[in-house]
């Protein structure tokens, strides 16, 4: 009987691997490997690069902390009486760079301790969007100007500078620092336009030929995120300027009860 078992199994017909089969398991091996690539670009290396780049921006805002000049002793001679009232200090506004070099640094406290990222002059993906910065758009007001600065940075891969972007709430400060000091700005609305709208950028956003005599900020990315059907802009005014003697000014610290 033990015979008649092993001719039946020796007889049975063996599995032949095909041409369609084995194609089939390497198209799933390759679906396997696309996706974690997929998950390896859009989060874990996302996370590993904005670190990274995060720690570069502090260092860079650190760099500028420690080669402030002291502040001058105030003079003890009594002013003379002639004397004209000092008059309030302008707001320092950075000169424009070219592109690719950086000249600030951003913070949102709704966005964390950790979130700060490098501003860079343009708006290139190859010299700055790619490389994890924020791009400053060249035909745009610099920080603290009168008129509209504008920013554009991704929300996926490259950091991801501003995937967050929608998590803004009204009142929140959008604060950038340069080597002359902090510029804060409070989020005001969040609005989504097509890529060729560009009246986002004017000097009043959305309003062109009007006047500028305000100060504005905008930041620009991709909507929905993973693709670029449209543009989600966030908007905001300037509320102040605070000089690097001073210290870093209370709006980088979220208050608790927001």
């Amino acid at each position: 009987m033990g015979e008649a078992a092993g001719t039946r199994r020796s007889s049975a017909p063996r599995r032949r691997a095909t041409v369609t089969s084995v194609l089939g398991e390497l198209l799933l091996t390759a679906g396997v490997v696309v996706l974690l690539y997929v998950v390896w670009q859009l989060w874990i290396g996302d996370l590993i690069l904005g670190a990274e780049k995060s720690a570069q921006a502090a260092a860079l805002a650190q760099s500028w902390e420690t080669s402030s000049p002291q502040e001058s002793p105030a003079p003890t001679a009594t002013p003379a009486p002639t004397q004209q009232p000092e008059t309030p200090a302008e707001i320092p506004v950075p000169a424009q760079v070219e592109p690719g070099t950086p000249f600030g640094v951003m913070r949102v406290p709704r966005f964390g301790e950790g979130w700060v990222f490098t501003i860079a002059g343009g708006v290139s993906r190859a010299q700055v969007l790619d490389r994890g910065e924020i791009g400053h758009y060249p035909d745009t007001a610099m920080p603290g100007g009168v008129g509209n600065t504008a920013y554009a940075a991704h929300r996926w891969t490259s950091a991801a500078p501003f995937d967050p972007i929608d998590r803004l709430v009204v009142g929140d400060a959008i604060v950038i620092e340069t080597p002359d000091g902090w510029y804060t700005y409070r989020f005001r609305t969040l609005g989504y336009v097509q890529p060729t709208e560009v009246d986002v950028l004017q000097p009043v956003p959305q309003a062109p030929g009007a006047g500028a005599g305000g100060r504005y900020l905008t930041l620009t990315s991709c909507a929905p995120k993973f693709n670029v059907l449209e543009r989600i802009v966030a908007y905001a005014v300037f509320e102040g300027f605070t000089p690097r003697a001073a210290g870093p000014p209370a709006s980088l610290t979220l208050p608790e009860a927001a």
